[in-house]
């Protein structure tokens, strides 16, 4: 591969399989290879059911500390009280997903995650109405996401040849993606219906099938040569080191907090819902924006056929992140629900694209031992760029209006996008 920069990661023979010819509507379809592997399969099939729960509590969290305050502020501010856990966990959660079998670390952190819904649920159902106490079970359930995200993430490589990452990555995002839009929607849907506190106990139970499914993986213990490595500080600092050996690994972070902090609104979506969209329905308004990035990720994903074989990585997330930036621009001029719904959606597709190719360029770049650290560095960036936005979107939407703020962000995303890739060139560079 060329990268712009010396490596000496080996290629193995899976890399250089050119996969095969496929005719007609078969080249614009979802590349279902990795499905046939059934280690893969079942750690794919484990977000199934938890990516439809996981989506009632976001929507849960947000919609409960906006009925408590009537502030977005509030809704932003909280969304910070899962940042320093989410960020400390993740980076050490990569160290020990290096230094012990990640299988039983996904246990115990699903069985962590499912608890905190627990938890959720009782202080909903009691009507504590305590915005403290959803910003330190916020905290809690983000440390425990921080610890899993990085060995499910670095679980893949060991599963799938490098030639099929892509495509194991668009299967992944497609699965999720599509929780987050039937969660949204069934989250307005229920909420009338059987009220908000129970979101968070359809999680609870979406999260023990997710337990169960992890438990049928195989053992996936370190490699021979990491088998003694420990799980400290000097482990995580060495993290850092790798990145900055590798230009375009930082450069893929980069352009993703660009698109995240910049031009990621949803801290507005229930300011929006309550007063641009009201007409159409508050509840109705709400599930539609919180569902249409993942309904334009999803149809992104089923036609991923025609992008994932692409050769140029560095090129389609530039121009990925670029196309983000445009997106969120005509959100935030419109006054009309469903266009808003189609800019979002159109969104959506460009965050796939850009899901696929940064998630492929990270797996690929780097070796065994260092895929828990470095997908621990990159849950940190997708994780905590949104949380940086929802501060940065919720402060300027009280301030000047949810509209102007959501604008605002998506011109910026495109002039900041386009400035780094022409000034720094590794990016623009790579291809496979």
């Amino acid at each position: 591969m060329d990268t712009g920069e010396s490596s000496t990661e080996p290629r193995t023979p899976a890399a250089d399989e050119a996969p095969p010819l496929r005719r007609g509507w078969r080249r614009w379809a979802m590349d279902t290879r990795p499905l046939r592997i059934p280690a893969y399969r079942r750690l794919w099939s484990s977000t199934i059911v938890t990516a439809v729960g996981s989506q009632l509590t976001a929507v849960a969290v947000p919609k409960q500390i906006y009925d408590i305050t009537g502030s977005s502020a509030w809704v932003g501010a909280a969304s910070m009280a899962g940042l320093l856990p989410l960020i400390v966990f993740a980076l050490w959660g990569g160290a020990v997903a290096d230094s012990m079998d990640r299988r039983k670390l996904l246990l115990i952190t699903n069985t962590g995650i499912a608890v905190t819904s627990v938890l959720f649920w009782l202080q909903a159902v009691s009507g504590l109405d305590s915005v403290a106490a959803l910003m330190v079970l916020l905290a809690v359930q983000q440390a425990f996401w921080g610890l899993n995200a990085p060995a499910r993430n670095a679980s893949i490589a060991r599963l799938v040849p490098e030639a099929q990452l892509p495509a194991a990555n668009a299967l992944g995002s497609t699965v999720m993606q599509t929780g987050q839009v039937v969660g949204p929607l069934l989250a307005g849907v229920l909420i009338p219906v059987i009220g908000l506190p129970e979101l968070y106990l359809i999680d609870a139970l979406a999260l023990c099938v997710t337990v169960w499914a992890v438990y049928r993986l195989p053992s996936l213990p370190p490699l021979a040569a990491a088998a003694a490595r420990r799980a400290g500080v000097r482990e995580i600092a060495e993290g850092f080191r790798y990145i900055s050996a590798h230009k375009v690994l930082l450069l893929s972070f980069l352009a993703d907090i660009i698109a995240m902090v910049f031009g990621m609104p949803r801290a507005l979506f229930p300011q929006l819902a309550s007063e641009t969209y009201a007409p159409y329905g508050e509840g109705r308004a709400l599930g539609l924006l919180f569902a249409a990035i993942p309904i334009g990720a999803v149809v992104g994903g089923l036609v991923s056929g025609t992008f994932a074989r692409a050769r140029r990585h560095g090129w389609m997330v530039i121009g990925a992140v670029v196309a983000w930036g445009v997106a969120i621009t005509g959100f935030g001029l419109s006054g009309s629900l469903w266009l808003a719904v189609v800019f979002l959606a159109a969104a959506g597709v460009a965050d796939m694209v850009s899901m696929v190719f940064r998630g492929a360029i990270l797996l690929s770049a780097a070796t065994d031992e260092m895929r828990g650290r470095m997908q621990g560095v990159f849950t940190v960036v997708v994780a905590g760029g949104p949380r940086l936005a929802d501060v940065l979107h919720g402060t300027a939407g009280s301030a000047f209006g949810a509209r102007p703020a959501v604008a605002g962000g998506g011109i910026l995303v495109v002039a900041v996008m386009l400035t780094l890739a022409f000034t720094v060139p590794a990016l623009r560079r790579y291809r496979v």
